[in-house]
């Protein structure tokens, strides 16, 4: 077999085999450089509850189940803790409550995973290590022999002898002007 033949069937073949771990990883690539402006994984809905007694001060386990009652707020109680400015912060299941007895407000957020962006970012992010971490490992390598092959699918002007040069050199010094930029 002609050596670009072969270059074009790994090219195409291994494109068609990454195509969804690359939708995966671009996804959700975009989702997390936003992290400053929005939490990808989970939605949170935030509502201020009034409580009763603007001197409410949660200390023991018993008070936090009382004031989880009293507020009709359901789930296991995981844990309390003292909050900035004197408050209390009560953990249910994965909701947080936080009391302010200053002005006699809890507020309570509920986050709950966002139905497409966690699972991708889950991946993305490799939180399920194991076997996963060679999966990972494998598409990088895919990723870099598609770069690599994707240099010489096409010959002539089009190709890597010209307006491929070009490009390449491009795609190549892009990422060196921003690494000496934020060296």
């Amino acid at each position: 077999m002609h050596w670009r033949r072969l270059n074009n069937a790994v090219h195409r073949d291994l494109g068609y085999f990454f195509f969804g771990l690359t939708v995966i990883y671009a996804v959700s690539g975009v989702a997390v450089n936003h992290l400053h402006q929005w939490n990808p994984n989970y939605h949170i809905e935030r509502r201020t509850l009034p409580v009763d007694g603007a001197g409410v001060r949660v200390t023991t386990e018993a008070e936090a189940q009382t004031l989880l009652r009293q507020l009709g707020i359901d789930g296991k109680l995981r844990s309390f803790l003292p909050a900035p400015g004197g408050g209390t912060q009560i953990f249910v299941d994965d909701d947080v409550l936080t009391v302010s007895p200053a002005d006699g407000t809890a507020v309570w957020e509920q986050a709950r995973p966002r139905p497409l962006l966690y699972p991708m970012n889950f991946l993305h992010l490799n939180h399920p290590k194991k076997a996963w971490t060679w999966m990972a490992d494998i598409y990088a390598v895919g990723l870099a022999i598609l770069a690599g092959t994707g240099l010489f699918v096409l010959k002539g002007r089009n190709g890597i002898s010209g307006r491929g040069a070009v490009l390449s050199l491009a795609g190549l010094a892009l990422p060196a002007l921003f690494w000496l930029l934020y060296l």
